[in-house]
C-alpha cells in the first residue's frame, strides 16, 4: 500500500512539472480533465451582419386618365355658365369667362335622332339607374326594363337630365363612340369628362343644342 502511495505522488509530482504553464489555471490536472472539466456558461450566438433590407415603398401605378377637355377661345354670344352642343362639331362648350370656353368631345344622336333646341338641367345623378324609355324599347324589345348604375351601366358615371325630355348629358361604358353620331338623342360624355362637366354646372343651368 505505501509503495502504491507512493508511486502514485511521483504520477502527481510528474504532472505538476509536465503539465503546460497554463495549468496552474485549472483547478486539476490535465489528465483528470475529461473527469472534472468546469462547465462554461453558454454563450450567445451572435448572427452575423445584414445590412437593413430596402424594400421600394409601394408607389401605386399612376391611374391612365383619359380625357378630351381643353381651354379654348370662345367667340359666342352665350353668357358664361351656358352649355353650348354643336352636334356637327362633335363637340360641346362650357361657356366662360373672358371668351373662353372649356371643350369636351361628345357622341350625339345618330340620323334620324339628332334635335337642336334649348334646354335646362333639371336634375343631375351620379352613377344613375337606366331605364330605356318605351320608344326605345320597341325598338329594341332585348334591352332590360331596368339597370342598376355602375360601370357597366349605358349612363356611365354622372347624368344631367334636361328639363322633361328623354335627353340626358351622360358620360357612357363605350367610350370609342366619343365623336361619333350613334346614341338615341342623348350626348355621350367620356366618364372622365362628365364628371369634371358635372361639377361645375348646377340645375337650371342652360343648354343650346345646336345642329
Amino acid at each position: 500500500m505505501r509503495r502504491l502511495t507512493q508511486t502514485a505522488l511521483a504520477a502527481l509530482a510528474f504532472a505538476a512539472v509536465a503539465a503546460p504553464a497554463n495549468a496552474a489555471q485549472n483547478a486539476f490536472p490535465f489528465f483528470f480533465a475529461p473527469l472534472f472539466q468546469q462547465i462554461q456558461p453558454a454563450q450567445p450566438v451572435v448572427a452575423a451582419y445584414q445590412p437593413e433590407s430596402r424594400q421600394p415603398s409601394y408607389q401605386p401605378q399612376e391611374t391612365v386618365r383619359h380625357t378630351t377637355r381643353a381651354i379654348v377661345a370662345y367667340g359666342g354670344h352665350h353668357a358664361p355658365g351656358t352649355v353650348v352642343i354643336n352636334t356637327s362639331e362633335r363637340r360641346l362648350y362650357l361657356v366662360m369667362a373672358g371668351g373662353r370656353a372649356m371643350r369636351y368631345a361628345v357622341g350625339v344622336g345618330r340620323e334620324g335622332f339628332q334635335w337642336a333646341g334649348t334646354q335646362t338641367i333639371s336634375n343631375k345623378q351620379e352613377w344613375p339607374d337606366w331605364r330605356p324609355p318605351e320608344e326605345m324599347i320597341r325598338r329594341r324589345p332585348d334591352l332590360p326594363r331596368y339597370m342598376a348604375g355602375g360601370p357597366s351601366n349605358p349612363l356611365g358615371a354622372r347624368a344631367m337630365y334636361l328639363g322633361g325630355s328623354l335627353y340626358r348629358i351622360h358620360g357612357s361604358n363605350e367610350p370609342e363612340t366619343i365623336g361619333h353620331a350613334v346614341s338615341s338623342g342623348c350626348i355621350r360624355m367620356l366618364n372622365e369628362d362628365v364628371v369634371d362637366l358635372y361639377n361645375r354646372v348646377k340645375v337650371g343651368t342652360q343648354v343650346v343644342v345646336l345642329r
